[in-house]
């Protein structure tokens, strides 16, 4: 998955990003109201993680704008403000789940798998598909209980494929959520990268194939079952 962290202390941001990064869950950071906005209009996350104290404004200004929009996005709100009228106007306005400063990082990634859950953005823990089972929480991807090492960006385009699985995702959501605007993609790193994933899954005798729809994207596909007799 890919997020959005909306911070405006560079060595908070930093912080949050590496530790996220280690988890295999990448980000983008933007350290304003106005600079969130853009970059939530022109890439796709699958949430948010706002500060609420920012240089340009509060955090909840732009909570309230994507709501009134009918933007669903998951919106995990981190500040400082500890005081329950603060944590029930922000979760009023439409925050999704609420946390203060300071916490753990493995509590954040708690919070926001939950929270991806009941809005859909994972089915579960465990994502199965023929012979191959995913993990969406540590990212272990076994074929028939025998490990198949990956990189992280070939787990990330695991789970990818896996949640829609018999669906075609299309190469620009996949930049976005494996590259994101902050780091450089060559014009055929995608595609290096479906390639490297779909060996190791031949290799490994996986029933899914990856197959690629030339010009658009890449989809992941089950087994088709034998015709009865």
């Amino acid at each position: 998955m890919r997020l959005l962290i909306v911070e405006d202390d560079p060595a908070l941001a930093s912080a949050l990003e590496n530790a996220l990064q280690r988890r295999d869950i990448q980000s983008d950071v933007a350290a304003t109201i106005e600079d969130a906005r853009h970059m939530l209009g022109v890439a796709q996350y699958a949430g948010v993680l706002l500060d609420l104290g920012l240089p340009d404004g509060d955090g909840l200004s732009l909570l309230r704008e994507l709501r009134v929009e009918n933007n669903a996005i998951p919106v995990l709100a981190i500040t400082a403000r500890s005081a329950l009228d603060a944590r029930v106007t922000g979760l009023n306005s439409g925050a999704d789940d609420y946390l203060t400063k300071p916490f753990e990082v493995d509590e954040l990634v708690a919070r926001l798998h939950a929270v991806l859950r009941r809005q859909g953005g994972l089915s579960g823990s465990t994502l199965t598909a023929g012979n191959l089972s995913f993990d969406t929480v540590s990212g272990d991807l076994m074929v028939e209980g025998v490990p198949v090492i990956l990189s992280a960006r070939e787990r990330q385009l695991a789970g990818l494929l896996l949640r829609r699985l018999g669906q075609v995702v299309r190469k620009p959501l996949a930049e976005d959520q494996l590259y994101g605007l902050s780091d450089p993609v060559g014009s055929n790193a995608l595609e290096v990268l479906a390639y490297r994933l779909r060996r190791k899954l031949e290799i490994a005798r996986a029933s899914v194939r990856i197959e690629t729809i030339r010009g658009v994207g890449y989809i992941m596909r089950e087994p088709t079952p034998p015709p009865s007799p």
